[in-house]
C-alpha cells in the first residue's frame, strides 16, 4: 500500500511543501545549463535541411507523455551547418516553452528520447543535463503542478505569458534518490497510462458523438421528416434524393450578397471563428490585426458572414452583432423567397464540417488559401422545402443537437476530471507527499481511476 515517509522537512518553497527528508530540494539550474537557438522556420537554398522541433510540438505532444520519440514528423527547415552541431539536440535533453498565451503551458517541457540529428527554434529553450538524473524521471521532474505553478506565478505579459532565464534557472524541483526515481517512474508510468487510456477512450466517444451529430444534421436536412415519403434525384450528389414536393433551386434565388464598405472607425470588429462569430479584442496580439478597419465592411445582425477563403479551416455563422468583418469575407442576405435562416445555417456548417464547399474551391490549399468562387457560390444547389416543413426541421435539429451537445460536454467534463488527477497524482508522487513501494500496485489509486472513468 502507498503510504507516507518516516520523515520530512521544508522544501523552502510554498508550492512544493513538505518533502521526505533524505530528499533534495535544487533549483533547476544547479542540474544542467539552459541555452536558446537562432533557427527559424526559413529554407535558404544551399543551407543543409534539418528537421526542427517548434512551439506546438511541445504543446501537441501533451497527450504522448511528454517524451518525443522516434515517431515524431517535425518540421524541416535550413541553417548553415555550424549552428545545427551548436543547437542538435541530444538524448536526455529537455526542450522547454519559455513563453505562451496560457499559464498552464508555461514551463511545459517534454524530454528527447532519441539520438538523430534535430534541432530546436528560437521559441523554445534547451535544457542539458549536467547533473545525473534518471533518464526517464527528467519528463516528471519539470511537468506537474508544483513547478509549473511556480513558472505561472513569475510570468511576465498581458496577452503572451513569459518567463526569463533566471526564472528557469531558480525554479526548485525536487530530486529523490536515483533508485527511487526509478521506482516513482515505474508506478507513475503505470498509472499515467491507465489515466491517457481513459482519457483516449472518451476523446473517441466525443468524435463518435460529434460525427452522429453531423450525420443527423445531413440526413434530416436534405430527407426530411417522414421517411415514408416519395423521393427524387436532386440533381446534386451532395444532396442525394429528396422529398419529391420539395425543390431544388440555385443559391442566388434564395440569397443575395451584401457589401457595404464602413468608412469609418468605431465599429464592433467581427471575426468568424470554428466557434461562431466573435468580438474581435483589439487590444490583444493575437491573430491578425487590420491598419485600418474603415476599410472593412458593415454586418447587420441575421446577416450570414462566410470566410469563403479558407474553406479548410474557415466557418460560417448568422452574426448575433453590429459591426464590420474582413472586406475579403462574405457577407449576406435571404433574398425575396421566405426562408428559415437556421434551416439554411445547419445546411451551409454542414457544408465545412463535410468539405462540400472545399470540393468546389480554388486557389492554394496548402497555403490556407483555398476559397470559394462568387460564381460556384451563387449557383451552389440546395433544397427547398415549405417554410413551415423549413421550421419543424430546424425544431427538431435544435432539440437534437443539444441533446447530443450535452453528453459531448458531459465527456468533456470526464477528461478534464481525468487530466487534473493525473496532474493531482504526478505533483503528489514526485514531492514525495505519497511514498511509492517496490511492490505496490496501489488498490487505492487504481479504484480512484476507475471510479473516475
Amino acid at each position: 500500500m502507498n503510504s507516507k515517509y518516516t520523515k520530512y522537512k521544508f522544501s523552502g518553497v510554498e508550492e512544493i511543501g513538505e518533502i521526505p527528508r533524505h530528499w533534495e530540494s535544487i533549483r533547476l539550474g544547479m542540474l544542467g545549463i539552459f541555452s536558446s537557438s537562432g533557427i527559424d522556420k526559413k529554407i535558404i537554398e544551399g543551407e543543409p535541411l534539418v528537421q526542427m522541433i517548434n512551439y506546438t510540438d511541445i504543446v501537441k505532444n501533451r497527450k504522448h507523455k511528454t517524451v518525443f520519440g522516434r515517431d515524431v514528423d517535425f518540421m524541416v527547415v535550413s541553417s548553415p551547418q555550424s549552428r545545427i552541431e551548436e543547437h542538435r539536440l541530444n538524448k536526455g535533453d529537455l526542450v522547454l516553452l519559455p513563453s505562451s498565451e496560457t499559464d498552464e503551458d508555461l514551463g511545459l517541457s517534454s524530454l528527447i528520447d532519441f539520438d538523430e540529428e534535430i534541432v530546436f527554434s528560437y521559441h523554445i529553450i534547451r535544457f542539458q543535463f549536467t547533473r545525473e538524473v534518471y533518464h526517464y524521471f527528467k519528463k516528471y521532474l519539470v511537468n506537474h503542478y508544483t513547478v509549473l505553478k511556480q513558472f505561472s506565478s513569475e510570468g511576465k505579459g498581458t496577452t503572451r505569458q513569459i518567463i526569463g532565464r533566471n526564472v528557469l534557472r531558480n525554479v526548485v524541483v525536487v530530486l529523490p534518490t536515483i533508485s527511487e526515481q526509478k521506482e516513482i517512474v515505474k508506478y507513475l508510468d503505470e498509472k499515467t497510462s491507465h489515466i491517457d487510456n481513459l482519457i483516449l477512450n472518451t476523446e473517441r466517444k466525443i468524435e463518435l458523438l460529434q460525427k452522429k451529430r453531423i450525420s443527423l444534421i445531413s440526413w434530416v436536412v436534405t430527407k426530411g421528416l417522414n421517411s415514408k415519403i416519395k423521393f427524387k434525384e436532386s440533381g446534386s450528389d451532395w444532396i442525394g434524393k429528396v422529398p419529391s414536393d420539395w425543390d431544388i433551386v440555385k443559391l442566388k434565388f434564395l440569397f443575395r450578397i451584401i457589401k457595404i464598405i464602413s468608412g469609418e472607425l468605431g465599429h464592433n470588429v467581427l471575426s468568424v471563428t470554428q466557434k461562431g462569430i466573435k468580438i474581435k479584442n483589439l487590444d490583444s496580439n493575437e491573430g491578425q490585426h487590420s491598419m485600418d478597419y474603415s476599410k472593412y465592411q458593415i454586418v447587420q445582425k441575421g446577416q450570414f458572414v462566410m470566410n469563403h477563403m479558407d474553406l479548410l479551416t474557415g466557418f460560417i455563422d448568422i452574426s448575433k452583432f453590429e459591426g464590420v468583418t474582413s472586406p475579403d469575407y462574405r457577407v449576406f442576405e435571404s433574398s425575396n423567397l421566405p426562408v428559415n435562416k437556421k434551416y439554411y445555417l445547419y445546411i451551409f456548417q454542414y457544408c465545412y464540417w463535410n468539405r462540400i464547399f472545399y470540393s468546389l474551391g480554388q486557389g492554394v490549399s496548402n497555403l490556407g488559401r483555398w476559397r470559394l468562387p462568387s460564381d460556384e457560390f451563387k449557383d451552389f444547389l440546395l433544397p427547398y422545402p415549405e417554410v413551415e416543413e423549413q421550421n419543424r426541421i430546424v425544431d427538431f435539429l435544435d432539440k437534437k443537437t443539444q441533446d447530443i451537445d450535452t453528453l459531448i460536454s458531459i465527456e468533456q467534463r470526464r477528461i478534464d476530471t481525468l487530466k487534473e488527477y493525473r496532474q493531482s497524482l504526478i505533483s503528489e508522487v514526485v514531492t514525495g507527499k505519497v511514498r511509492v513501494c517496490k511492490e505496490d500496485l496501489s488498490k487505492k489509486s487504481t479504484n480512484t481511476i476507475l471510479q473516475l472513468s
